[in-house]
């Protein structure tokens, strides 16, 4: 017989989880041990396994504060063999798509270490075949879906880019978005005038680790900061809207937050920034127990390494999925620098005007505002709210044109997040069945990003 005297913890909830060597479901504990929470787990072949799953225990605590019923979908496959083995989607996930990513190819002109997709050689989906997977993600959402994430493997070699790009805005999907590396478009301004036809509900997805030579010969294979750089100058020229995207992974690139922090807040179109600790799944060979950064520790090394211009508690769980995204937006106050919204409002009093959705935006929360304020039941909670706002939106802000908001938002806000995926070692149950980034697949089926990438992936090809 074993002995728990050592179990010096505070256990704090019940879930699932998957041994990441056999990759059975195991029960699990989530934990509270030195201020950080931890799963542990159990494989009866495996023995005991201990993953670090928050670097804040204080973060993690709140999450709940900020959750909401998720929004409706349609379900596409029965629950036979549990979650997360029955995706398509199955009864037993919680959220619809807030995001549906489409892989146009696999081919990729990079061979990154820690490419999820573990992309290199490979083919293109064909045009009509792609229409058929937006048509279906369109449909699965009651044709009401939001975002459309276009990736790959490098979507943009493949040769009909453009027209697929056309094709998703006219199939009205709130916002298009165009994940790339960027090497294209440093290389090749006519593609970038081309992608200025887009602006209006589109962005660049970009590729940004930082800014060692180190920290891209690690990540990505090779040093291409100065593609970066270029590719960056060449959107901010053609006024495209640009999100950063940064992979961080320990002692690699997690001392270089502020830093991007403060180059993407000073570059003209850029947008805001998305921080993504690095998960463990697809070609990387680092280890979860080295290399782990969470999501919370990336809040707190963000307010460490910007001198309190961003605070942990300006950040605020994401409502469709509290448990793996953080959000915050910044607005130019009047004296010219940029302050977050969240120090100033009081966002969970506000939560029922926050739409369940990735495309959370000053306009639609104050829209939200306006609506509550026609309900005979509404609270005094919509004029306080629109009182903390008005600051924010200038008077005749709904009385400008389409292309002078898109300018307006453009140059005065900035958004900040934190998107943390699941792999095998800190695989969580309830935050799988929130996960609201959705893989639509070949065969036309519609996949949380982590469980696609931990188990469904490698079954599937284009």
């Amino acid at each position: 017989m074993g002995s728990n005297e050592n179990r010096n913890y505070t256990f704090y909830e019940f879930t699932n989880s998957l041994c990441p060597v056999c990759l059975d479901t195991v029960p699990a504990k989530i934990i509270i041990r030195d201020k950080k929470v931890y799963l542990l787990k159990y494989c009866k072949t495996h023995g005991e396994q201990l993953e670090l799953l928050e670097e804040d225990v204080e973060y993690h605590l709140k999450k709940k504060l900020y959750d909401k019923p998720g929004t409706s979908m349609k379900i596409h496959t029965k629950v036979e063999k549990g979650c997360p083995f029955d995706c398509g989607t199955c009864p037993q996930h919680d959220q619809h798509a807030c995001i549906g990513l489409i892989e146009v190819t696999n081919k990729c002109n990079l061979r990154c270490p820690l490419c999820y997709a573990d992309a290199g050689d490979g083919e293109f989906l064909a045009l009509d075949h792609i229409e058929k997977m937006m048509d279906f993600l369109q449909d699965s959402e009651g044709n009401q879906a939001e975002i459309l994430q276009i990736s790959g493997g490098e979507p943009t070699l493949h040769p009909d880019i453009i027209s697929i790009l056309k094709m998703a805005k006219a199939k009205k999907f709130k916002y298009v978005m165009l994940n790339t590396n960027g090497i294209r478009i440093a290389e090749d301004e006519a593609f970038v005038k081309e992608l200025q036809q887009f602006v209006g509900g589109f962005e660049v997805y970009l590729q940004f680790d930082g800014f060692k030579s180190a920290t891209y010969q690690k990540l990505r294979g090779e040093n291409v900061f100065s593609k970066k750089q270029k590719a960056i100058d060449s959107l901010g020229k053609h006024k495209i809207p640009t999100t950063l995207v940064s992979s961080i992974s320990a002692g690699i690139n997690d001392d270089e937050i502020g830093e991007i922090f403060s180059y993407g807040l000073k570059q003209p179109y850029v947008r805001g920034i998305n921080f993504q600790p690095v998960a463990f799944f697809g070609r990387t060979d680092q280890t979860a127990e080295q290399n782990r950064v969470t999501l919370s520790g990336i809040l707190k090394r963000m307010e460490q390494q910007t001198s309190g211009m961003l605070r942990l508690d300006d950040f605020i769980p994401l409502p469709c999925n509290v448990e793996r995204v953080a959000i915050t937006y910044m607005y130019r106050s009047s004296k010219g620098g940029f302050v977050p919204i969240t120090r100033d409002a009081r966002i969970q009093e506000y939560l029922h005007l926050i739409n369940n959705t990735f495309v959370y935006t000053i306009e639609d929360a104050l829209k939200n505002a306006g609506r509550s304020l026609l309900d005979l039941n509404t609270s005094c909670d919509c004029f306080k709210f629109l009182n903390d706002f008005r600051k924010i939106i200038p008077l005749d802000f709904f009385k400008k044109s389409k292309m002078q908001k898109i300018e307006y938002v453009d140059q005065n806000t900035f958004r900040i997040s934190v998107s943390s995926f699941l792999d095998a070692y800190n695989f969580d149950m309830k935050s799988m069945q929130k996960e609201c980034v959705h893989v639509i697949t070949k065969d036309l089926r519609k996949i949380p990003f982590s469980a696609y990438n931990t188990i469904h992936r490698k079954g599937s090809s284009l």
